[in-house]
């Protein structure tokens, strides 16, 4: 039987079951399943490499000991153990992370996780399923991935929960143009289930590990946050099946609860695709400068990103250059006005803003139709110029869908096109598909980067979300310009002007 077919059947079990209710408790159930025996058979490969290995929770919690077991304990019993014991002393666990960091990791997954099921027996079937797949073999554990794109795909049309969702096509394109390098910092400050991590740790591992020293390094180099108990323990799964033995740097919380000015961290990459569209919770503005406080999330994001990257470091002759970044961002941060202007003019003062892909509609459907872009960027020297690509369609394709998801393959053009930065893209030549604007041109335009392809005419749309979009920045515009008027007015009559003006 097929993993995915593993999976369906698991799902079709847990429907008979009263406790759990929808697709969202669903993968919730699942995930601390799944979490648990990913974990148990990388526990028998440490034991079997290490001869002082100590286990780093109670033998009797191992999946080896009561769950692998077709005729283990079911019904009643089950339930019993999962609720009264296995839950409570997991959650409790005295794990200090420099004592015990795989405990650690293991109490801080089941911190907010819960067991949905009220039936022991169908728990039991549940868990015979999970018994079919064994991860301790390569084979299966590399089919894996397929099981857990079939998971995230799940978690896509899971209502909210979708959020934590980026195609892989674009994970892929992001990491192989950042191109992280061993023994960088490499951080997703808002890492869902881990997609930008994943990739960046299996880029850095084909391309430059060599060793097993350089395997350690490599496991020390990926840190994220994620803010909701579900992804975060999708994503500390998903580090532990690459290889992380220890993912305590993936850590369940909100990056943005902390005051900017205390972020003391370096970071050499960060590649994400921080939430946009929704707003924060009272007083989180307040960790950022008066001049730039808003509660709309990727503006935050954003903010945050250029003041963690690394500054360049070393002399002129052997200078280091800045953190690195690539941000997934939607129109309304380009052509947005008041606080978003003032982040934009500071993104360009401090960094490189070196390229922006213009995706299309539908790369995030069904969750959003909102279009969206990859901003490119580098900390330490200003912009002076921004070369945009609007990334096409490809041939015989007018929209994106479940059945029909963007393919890494489509990006063959940008990769071909993209040059080098060291020698500030000398190479590109603008194409029908790319075009470059001066740091003059964008400050006359007020930060307004919702730059329109000069070698396509301009087309009518009928897309809901771009008339949407549309709607908001004439209104944006409408109120700059009532601002504007309503300020003359105020100085011409004001007491001390002499005469009406």
């Amino acid at each position: 039987m097929s993993i995915s077919s593993v999976i369906k059947s698991i799902q079709d079990i847990m429907r008979k079951d009263a406790g759990v209710d929808g697709d969202a408790q669903r993968l919730g159930q699942m995930s601390w399943l799944l979490f648990l025996k990913i974990f148990d058979a990388q526990e028998e490969e440490l034991e079997f490499e290490l001869d002082d290995y100590q286990e780093p929770i109670p033998s009797e919690y191992l999946w080896r000991n009561w769950a692998a077991d077709d005729e283990g304990i079911t019904g009643d019993e089950l339930l019993e153990f999962v609720n009264d014991k296995l839950f409570v002393d997991l959650k409790n666990l005295t794990a200090p992370i420099n004592l015990n960091p795989r405990g650690y990791v293991v109490r801080e997954a089941f911190s907010d996780a819960f067991n949905y099921m009220k039936n022991g027996t169908l728990l039991r079937q549940v868990i015979n399923k999970l018994n079919e797949i064994d991860f301790t073999d390569s084979k299966e554990r590399h089919l894996f991935g397929d099981l857990y794109e079939q998971i995230l795909k799940d978690l896509q049309s899971a209502g909210n929960a979708g959020e934590f969702y980026t195609p892989r096509a674009i994970t892929r394109f992001i990491v192989d143009r950042i191109d992280p390098q061993l023994g960088e910092s490499i951080m997703d400050p808002a890492c869902g289930t881990g997609g930008f991590l994943a990739c960046a740790f299996d880029h850095v591992k084909e391309k430059y590990v060599k060793t097993a020293e350089d395997h350690q390094t490599l496991q020390k180099q990926i840190h994220g946050v994620e803010k909701k108990q579900l992804p975060h323990l999708l994503c500390t799964t998903n580090m532990l099946l690459h290889g992380i033995e220890v993912p305590v740097q993936v850590k369940h919380g909100n990056t943005l609860n902390k005051p900017l000015s205390s972020w003391d961290d370096e970071i050499d990459v960060i590649v994400t695709n921080p939430p946009f569209g929704g707003t924060e919770e009272d007083g989180i503005e307040k960790n950022f400068p008066a001049d730039t406080r808003t509660r709309e999330t990727a503006d935050l994001f954003l903010q945050l990103i250029i003041e963690v990257l690394a500054s360049p470091s070393g002399t002129d002759d052997n200078a280091k250059t800045g953190g690195r970044a690539a941000v997934v961002l939607p129109d309304g941060t380009l052509f947005g006005e008041g606080v978003k202007t003032k982040i934009k003019k500071l993104l360009t003062e401090e960094c490189n803003l070196h390229t922006i892909v213009r995706l299309p509609n539908g790369v995030f459907n069904p969750y959003t139709g909102i279009k969206t872009n990859i901003l490119f960027f580098t900390k330490g020297q200003p912009t002076k110029n921004v070369w945009f690509y609007e990334h096409p369609y490809p041939a015989g394709v007018k929209n994106y869908n479940k059945t029909k998801p963007m393919k890494f393959e489509e990006f063959q053009t940008e990769i071909q096109w993209w040059g080098s930065e060291e020698d500030g893209f000398a190479s590109r030549v603008e194409t029908e598909q790319a075009w470059q604007v001066s740091i003059d041109e964008i400050i006359a335009r007020n930060f307004n980067l919702d730059i329109k392809n000069p070698h396509i005419e301009e087309t009518v749309s009928h897309d809901p979300q771009e008339l949407l979009a549309d709607y908001a920045k004439q209104q944006a515009d409408i109120q700059a310009l009532r601002d504007q008027l309503k300020g003359i007015l105020s100085n011409a009559l004001s007491p001390e002007s002499s005469e009406v003006k």
